[in-house]
């Protein structure tokens, strides 16, 4: 149940992000493609240029997207009172949502025209969102509970036990192909100067030829239907434990770096953000209110 409703919540959000960017270039494509010398004749110039009620509001709504999405997830994340306010992962989520549409809205409140010290800061939220997906991409790699709260080690020995007690005990999987699957880990040569992303595509191979293996020999035991289904999720989890045993440590070092390229460029598109929007006020830019 708690698998589909985040299911559910995620397809919602996704959605919001594909409307708005199927809504913006239909509405938009007309002026946007047009040259800059060209648009001050456009019959909607005075409502999509970066001034116009319409810029104007797109980069106000995605400049408190972006606001909101920051400074609600490190509060989930670092004050104590909002730990129970939700799953962090949910917040996690939520986070990269509004750091997505944010950025969209604000492109199109420049008017795709990037210049002086606001250039500064649209550059720096690109490498703030780009680096953003490859930490994503490194997140979900590292084992957590529900909770978000990262796993150690003896934490997911302990869950590999458990599993490989249940194929022994309720399905009455050989003790050799157990073996042979954790085997194939502790056996697997380490290429010297060899590159994570580089480890995980040929892990990832070799993971594949190790479940086929196990799939020929548990038809060549009978196992059939529904049985020869539930084992083979069994053997799937088992493999993304060994997986992320053998590369946690790498992960947790790689996640570490990675902050230090994302936080700079994050406080440097706010600090110019902010300026940017001071600046605006006080040369009478203030949108509806």
């Amino acid at each position: 149940m708690e698998s589909t409703r985040h299911k559910i919540y995620i397809t919602i959000l996704v959605s919001i992000i594909v409307f708005f960017v199927i809504i913006l270039y239909i509405e938009g494509h007309s002026y946007y493609s047009l040259g800059l010398e060209e648009r001050s004749f456009h019959p909607n110039h005075h409502l999509l240029k970066p001034s116009g009620l319409v810029g104007h509001g797109l980069g106000v709504i995605g400049s408190l997207m972006i606001l909101i999405g920051v400074f609600s997830y490190m509060a989930r994340k670092k004050i104590r009172i909002f730990h129970h306010l939700g799953l962090l992962r949910n917040w996690l989520e939520f986070h990269i949502f509004l750091c997505t549409l944010g950025p969209l809205l604000i492109v199109y409140h420049t008017a795709f025209k990037f210049g002086g010290i606001v250039a500064v800061s649209f550059w720096s939220m690109v490498a703030v969102f780009l680096s953003g997906i490859i930490g994503r991409y490194i997140y979900i790699h590292i084992p957590r509970t529900i909770e978000g709260r990262e796993l150690s080690i003896g934490e997911i020995g302990s869950m590999r036990n458990e599993l490989n007690a249940s194929l022994r005990d309720t399905y009455h999987v050989e003790e050799r192909l157990i073996d042979m699957m954790n085997e194939s880990y502790t056996l697997r040569p380490e290429v010297q100067n060899e590159t994570l992303i580089f480890r995980l595509i040929a892990h990832d191979r070799l993971d594949k030829a190790m479940l086929r293996k196990i799939k020929t020999e548990l038809k060549k035991n009978n196992f059939t239907g529904s049985l020869y289904n539930q084992v083979i999720s069994l053997f799937r989890k088992e493999i993304g434990l060994n997986r992320r045993i053998d590369m946690l440590v790498s992960l947790q070092n790689m996640f570490k770096h990675w902050h230090v390229i994302h936080l700079p460029f994050a406080i440097i598109m706010l600090v110019i953000m902010i300026v940017h929007v001071v600046v605006a006020v006080i040369f009478g830019y203030r949108w509806i209110f």
